[in-house]
């Protein structure tokens, strides 16, 4: 006779055959190229296009404003966009799967494959700001060589460039082929981390705009700590937490209960995050302090 929990998947498989299941569509539960392939090619269409339309509404909009300046505020309403989609999907998947390691959501592998157009586009779209930016300071008339061009801006967002590639080379293969279909819950928990990006690229915006002394700047600047400290900080005991909780293991032991490569894909996650969260950190205290200093003056 088949053991319990055999039995509950089995009832588990011809409930989802019967009832047809919303959380695992047939595509996506098999991993149909064909579909993976149209959601890479709709990003690939979907991301540079929205970048395409925000620059032109922003031209006109603004037509005091060069095409550096257009095109680096397109930048940041994409990015917030693409972070609007990753948190919805995460929260998407992270409330539908119970069990954290063997329920499946096709939102988790769906988006991985989202994503891979994204990063590309999003990298192009750095340099192509910062060709710009260089073309302002230099005046060259658009005639700086682009092998230059390309090392200075690798050398300028060396880190972002890095964390870029690192989801390209490492993460999206793990995400999509290596896991074996496990852990779309910690996928979806990766995916609730760009809940801060709107309001980092928010306050960017705001510092283009000539706003960084507005109460808005300030106001957005305590979303940006508070964000960035749950969704890409306390993420990471959250889902040592959650696996802990569901086998019975004391948070404090589940890195002896898991195998030594997700403790160092973690670690390797959370190390930038950390990084990035005391630069923050470090301007919100500049950010607070010049206030009072101002008003004294």
């Amino acid at each position: 006779l088949p053991l319990p929990g055999q039995r509950q998947a089995r009832l588990r498989r011809s409930c989802c055959q019967g009832c047809g299941d919303v959380r695992v569509p047939p595509a996506a539960a098999s991993g149909s190229s064909g579909a993976m392939l149209h959601i890479v090619g709709f990003g690939a269409l979907f991301f540079p296009g929205l970048f395409v339309l925000a620059r032109r509404c922003a031209r006109r909009t603004l037509p005091s404003w060069t095409v550096g300046d257009c095109s680096l505020i397109s930048t940041r309403f994409v990015s917030s966009v693409q972070a609007v989609l990753a948190t919805i999907s995460g929260l998407i998947v992270v409330s539908s799967c119970r069990d954290v390691k063997n329920d499946r959501h096709w939102l988790a592998t769906a988006y991985v494959w989202f994503l891979i157009p994204y990063m590309i586009y999003d990298t192009y779209a750095m340099y192509l700001c910062h060709w710009y930016r260089s073309l302002e300071k230099e005046n060259v008339n658009g005639k700086r060589p682009v092998v230059r061009a390309v090392k200075s801006f690798v050398q300028k967002d060396f880190l972002m460039f890095v964390h870029h590639m690192a989801i390209l080379t490492v993460l999206v293969p793990i995400g999509v082929y290596f896991r074996r279909d496990l852990g779309d819950f910690f996928v979806g928990c990766l995916l609730v981390a760009e809940l801060s990006t709107p309001f980092v690229s928010l306050g960017k915006v705001l510092i283009q705009l000539k706003q960084q002394h507005t109460l808005l700047h300030k106001v957005n600047g305590g979303f940006i700590l508070l964000t960035f400290f749950l969704c890409r900080i306390l993420l990471f005991p959250f889902m040592y937490y959650a696996y802990g909780r569901q086998y019975g293991i004391p948070l404090y032991k589940v890195p002896f209960h898991i195998p030594l490569h997700c403790n160092v894909a973690n670690a390797s996650i959370l190390a930038p995050q950390l990084y990035w969260f005391c630069l923050i950190c470090r301007k919100a205290v500049r950010l607070y302090s010049d206030a009072p200093a101002k008003k004294v003056r």
